[in-house]
């Protein structure tokens, strides 16, 4: 959530706040009902944000403000808020930081443990795979679109993204992934169904991708190459 959507939701759950407060809304009234839960989805928004705010003092600030009579000059609250901004953004990098640090050592001792697993194979760039089918058909070359089946987790099983659980399967470039699949195609036959176990540096590295996968995560999928597909010119 921006910085801009907070202090809004903040607002509004201050006044909304302030309303409950004084006296309990009719939830059989339509527009109290309305109010009501507008404010309790903005209330668990501010609640996942982790801000430390005063209730009172911006309860204050939004009734002085719609007074006319705001205790801050408008360069004040825009030198507070960039204040707030940094250290929201320094607090994000801080949990970013300890969360990767956790995943890389995890998934580093994953990897390593299983490597000795009968049937794991590791290649020079630290890929590791295990053939579940063995296919016959031909091998994609850089320049290939292939079709596959794909369900992909976490080292701990959670799954971020499946095309199984979509059933339906997808095509894409074999250089249009990341460089754990790339080197991964290339090595499968058509018909091949392999599980592949990807180092965070193969992956998404230090940056993650979205809520699920956080930084320097390790990742697990199971891969079943389809087809190969000639690119359209």
């Amino acid at each position: 959530m921006s910085l801009q959507r907070v202090t809004s939701v903040a607002a509004a759950a201050m006044i909304a706040g302030s309303l409950y407060g004084q006296e309990k809304p009719d939830l059989k009234d339509p527009k109290l009902r309305t109010s009501y839960a507008l404010g309790t989805d903005i209330g668990s928004n501010l609640k996942r944000q982790e801000l430390d705010l005063d209730a009172k003092a911006l309860a204050a600030g939004i009734s002085d403000a719609l007074g006319g009579k705001p205790g801050l000059t408008d360069a004040e609250v825009r030198e507070t808020l960039d204040l707030l901004r940094k250290q929201m953004m320094a607090g994000a990098e801080a949990k970013a930081k300890v969360s990767g640090e956790k995943n890389l050592k995890e998934g580093e001792a994953f990897l390593v443990a299983n490597g000795k697993k009968d049937g794991v194979k590791t290649t020079a760039s630290g890929l590791q795979y295990k053939v579940m089918t063995a296919g016959t058909g031909a091998t994609p070359k850089p320049t290939d679109e292939v079709k596959v089946h794909y369900h992909g987790t976490l080292i701990d099983g959670t799954v971020f993204d499946s095309s199984v659980e979509r059933g339906e399967p997808i095509s894409f470039p074999v250089t249009g992934v990341i460089p754990g699949w790339v080197e991964a195609l290339q090595l499968m036959k058509v018909g091949d169904k392999w599980q592949i176990y990807i180092p965070s540096k193969l992956a998404y590295g230090e940056r993650g991708a979205g809520g699920k996968i956080g930084p320097n995560s390790a990742l697990i999928f199971d891969v079943e190459l389809l087809g190969i597909e000639k690119p359209a010119n």
